[in-house]
């Protein structure tokens, strides 16, 4: 008997301590992708299905912060199958996410199904540029839209193209409106550096 206390009193304490359900959601998302063809086509739009569920919910409609939550999911599927991660284990480099914005346009509603598109849009010396879509499946308008911008840490975007594609690939070209949040996000480094004295620092 006691050790069904203890367990329960350890499974609270994990539950307390960690997001569980996250981490159970990544292996699942993980696992899934894994036993799905991979795609060779690096630049190609993934897409994953879902549904508005009653955890994913406030004022009946999906919480704002769900989507974010959502994309860490799909680009975690995205990366599996276009072989993305594997090139990342073999250069011994990592991934973070450095920006994202996302324009809301209009709510997904409890029970609503969706199509989340994922894709790699262009990419730089320094991070990939993605941009992924929620899809209602009621009508086909897209709810909601996001650009994220994707670091690489100890390699860079090129390399990872050329580990995969066994030749040099050339760069798409950036869309307007991407090339304007770039620049923000570049702008807005720029402002933080001078206001922190590091600009100074590195004269």
């Amino acid at each position: 008997m006691w050790w069904v206390l203890w367990v329960l009193a350890a499974l609270l304490a994990l539950f307390c301590s960690l997001d569980v359900w996250y981490f159970l959601r990544v292996a699942f998302v993980i696992l899934r992708a894994w036993f799905k063809p991979p795609v060779r086509d690096i630049t190609a739009e993934q897409i994953v299905t879902g549904r508005v569920t009653p955890h994913d919910i406030d004022m009946c409609h999906m919480n704002n912060a769900r989507y974010l939550r959502e994309c860490d999911f799909a680009r975690f599927s995205l990366y599996i199958r276009n072989g993305v991660f594997k090139a990342l284990r073999a250069l011994r480099a990592s991934m973070v996410v450095g920006a994202t914005t996302i324009r809301y346009r209009r709510a997904l509603c409890i029970g609503e199904g969706y199509e989340l598109r994922s894709r790699i849009v262009t990419w730089d010396d320094k991070a990939f540029y993605l941009e992924q879509r929620f899809v209602s499946t009621k009508d086909g308008l897209v709810c909601a839209v996001m650009y994220c911008k994707q670091s690489v840490i100890r390699s860079s975007p090129d390399k990872i193209m050329q580990h995969l594609c066994k030749r040099k690939v050339e760069c798409p070209e950036f869309p307007e409106d991407l090339k304007h949040w770039v620049d923000f996000i570049s702008a807005s480094s720029q402002a933080l550096r001078a206001e922190s004295g590091l600009e100074d620092k590195n004269k």
